[in-house]
């Protein structure tokens, strides 16, 4: 296969720009996932004091020492409803992909030490999203649970959707997939349900407390009096109740018996055998990766430069180049994987959109994962690009990768604009995953760009009047729209609003796509013993 020749002068001063640039970006978004890692740790002394350990001690010792560990979605919710700061990002929950006793499973834990855990929009939407993955790549889900439920300052827009939780937890539970939690302290009304409806219940012995209404709202709606032990304390589930299957005696007694209960189950002895190939390393270090992206977004590239660094070998197999140069297509390897790869050296033309929406068909056929890279403004537009039926060929693109049904996996490298972004599977699409890199801007537009269009209509609308608009006026509001703009587009607030999966290393990228489809082939492949309502106590 072709090996990718690289031009880049890594010596070069604009390859150093860009490098810091990207450095800074990196650096600006481990600073925020320190804020809220210092935010809990701030919770040391009263974690202690309760004899509990902090939720990512819990999340430690659960996991494999040693094993790869993706976490997701670690920003979700930044500066969005009472996160004033960032110190409160995460949704309240922290989650990831990683190994519990040699099994990939998707590890949930309540950040009880950040307003207890309780769980805003974000939050919400981010535990949906997690469900969402466990279904798609069957994979076990194991909860650390301590919450106080909803974010009652935000019950309004939470309560209907956090329905879709529950009944998320009764479909995975009958498609075959266990769901085990631990239950480490307060679990109460609707936060209640979610150890309900797992297979597997374990409370700690003195700091579980599962009920429905505690003391107070038991008081003032019926007069009874009760204590939180008699309501819904550990040995109460355990004993009388029977919602829980395992008493623990303190938190790492009960990561200890989840573990255990996984190690129990034949789960990883009911796969086929998987060979995995033999491959190279890519022959340019992932190091370059820093300083490929312009920092200036109107500075051309080769994504090719991308490929050489995470391809195996950096082979990658050109696909109809010579009809299209703009939209890049071909196949190459991950780690043994084979795969598509889609990306951008430029706007989408009518030729690459019929060129990409045939190559997803290729894919498709030959069962084939494709990689979408997006570095986009989007669909060519003007004159000759209407005339040659850009909507016509970028809608066979769209409708391409909408129904093709391989694994999608998604990574924003750069700018991800207008349609541009739909079709090149975009979070709209349902990708499987989709990150991003902390440099990547996504947006309907260029705040500049906006601002202008929005100058040109205010001034074509004054002269339908007989009227001429303050130029003082419009300079203001194209101003105002672009700073909008461009502040809705940033890395940080895509990643806030879940846009993505989580922002990535450019340098992480090969071993996180290595991961990745290894997780895809093997859901391909795994049976699941099904059944219609999903397992319940009787």
């Amino acid at each position: 296969m072709p090996v990718i020749q690289s031009e880049i002068d890594a010596n070069s001063p604009e390859f150093a720009q860009n490098r810091e640039a990207m450095l800074a970006a990196i650096a600006s978004f481990r600073d925020v996932e320190q804020l809220v890692l210092n935010k809990a740790n701030e919770a040391k002394a009263k974690f202690d004091k309760r004899g509990q350990l902090l939720p990512r001690e819990r999340l430690n010792l659960l996991l494999d020492p040693g094993a790869p560990f993706l976490e997701l979605s670690s920003l979700a919710g930044y500066k969005l409803h009472d996160d004033k700061d960032g110190s409160m990002a995460g949704g309240g929950i922290i989650a990831g992909i990683g190994y519990v006793e040699g099994v990939r499973c998707l590890v949930i834990a309540n950040n009880s030490a950040i307003k207890g855990g309780t769980i805003s929009p974000s939050g919400l939407r981010k535990s949906l999203r997690l469900q969402q993955i466990a279904r798609e790549n069957k994979l076990p889900v194991l909860t650390l649970a301590e919450s106080g439920g909803a974010n009652l300052a935000y019950a309004g827009e939470i309560f209907v959707e956090g329905a879709r939780a529950f009944a998320n937890q009764a479909r995975l539970s009958a498609m075959g997939l266990p769901q085990i939690t631990v239950v480490h302290g307060s679990s109460t009304a609707g936060g209640a349900y979610q150890p309900g409806l797992s297979d597997y219940v374990v409370v700690v012995r003195g700091k579980a407390k599962m009920f429905l209404a505690g003391p107070p709202l038991l008081k003032a709606a019926t007069g009874e009096i009760a204590t939180d032990e008699q309501l819904g304390g550990a040995e109460m589930h355990a004993q009388i109740a029977g919602t829980a299957e395992y008493l623990a005696e303190n938190d790492a007694d009960g990561v200890r018996i989840a573990r255990e209960i996984l190690a129990q189950l034949p789960w990883n002895a009911q796969l086929p055998v998987r060979s995995k190939p033999s491959f190279a390393a890519p022959l340019y270090p992932a190091d370059d990766l820093l300083g490929l992206v312009p920092n200036d977004a109107k500075k051309p590239y080769d994504v090719r430069e991308i490929i050489a660094r995470i391809a195996d070998g950096s082979q990658f197999l050109d696909f109809k180049n010579e009809f299209d140069n703009q939209t890049v297509c071909g196949h190459l390897r991950i780690e043994g994987n084979a795969c598509g790869f889609i990306g951008n050296n430029g706007p989408i033309t009518p030729q690459g959109a019929a060129k990409a929406a045939q190559f997803i068909q290729l894919c498709e056929q030959s069962n084939t994962p494709i990689l979408f890279f997006h570095n986009t403004t989007g669909f060519m537009v003007g004159t000759e690009s209407e005339q040659q039926g850009v909507i016509k060929h970028g809608s066979k693109m769209i409708q391409a990768v909408a129904n093709a049904t391989v694994p999608k996996l998604t990574i924003v490298v750069g700018g991800s604009y207008g349609a541009g972004n739909y079709a090149m599977c975009g979070r709209g699409l349902d990708p499987r995953f989709i990150f991003a890199w902390p440099n990547s801007k996504t947006s309907v537009m260029g705040g500049a760009q906006a601002g202008k269009v929005l100058r040109i209509v205010t001034e074509e609308k004054h002269l339908k009047l007989g009227q001429t608009a303050d130029p003082k006026m419009l300079d203001m509001l194209e101003t105002v729209t672009a700073q909008k703009l461009d502040s809705q587009s940033t890395a940080l607030h895509c990643t806030a609003n879940l846009w993505d999966d989580g922002l990535i290393d450019p340098r992480d990228t090969r071993p996180i796509l290595g991961l990745l489809l290894d997780l895809c082939a093997e859901a391909e492949v795994r049976p699941l013993k099904s059944n219609s309502f999903g397992v319940a106590r009787l």
